[in-house]
């Protein structure tokens, strides 16, 4: 495997845990309701969702013969559970569980 594969995954494997861990170092319940940190920490959902989407994007227009089903899937589950939950975390994981999924299927039989 290439090393800067592995260096890219450690330092996203990081930064996921940072967004993760700091907001509840900082304690965030002393900070302004509308001050930039939250607004900061408030952003990070829909960024998680626009870098899923991306990831699943880029790969189709490299090579126009993969499978869309997998995008297309996904990218309902994310649209479908934000509108009836609206919920980030919900549509961020069904997404991905949507996109894995339809990403398998091929392969159960």
């Amino acid at each position: 495997m290439r090393t800067e594969l592995l260096a890219l995954a450690a330092l996203t494997g990081l930064a996921t845990w940072a967004f993760r861990v700091v907001p509840t170092k900082l304690h965030a319940g002393r900070t302004a309701p509308e001050g930039p940190l939250r607004r900061f920490f408030a952003a990070t959902g829909p960024a998680a969702i626009a870098t899923l989407f991306t990831a699943s994007v880029l790969p189709m227009l490299q090579d126009p013969a993969l499978d869309p089903v997998p995008f297309f899937a996904g990218t309902a589950a994310v649209l479908g559970l934000w509108g009836l939950r609206r919920s980030v975390v919900l549509a961020t994981l069904g997404g991905a569980a949507a996109y894995g999924l339809a990403t398998l299927l091929p392969f159960a039989s």
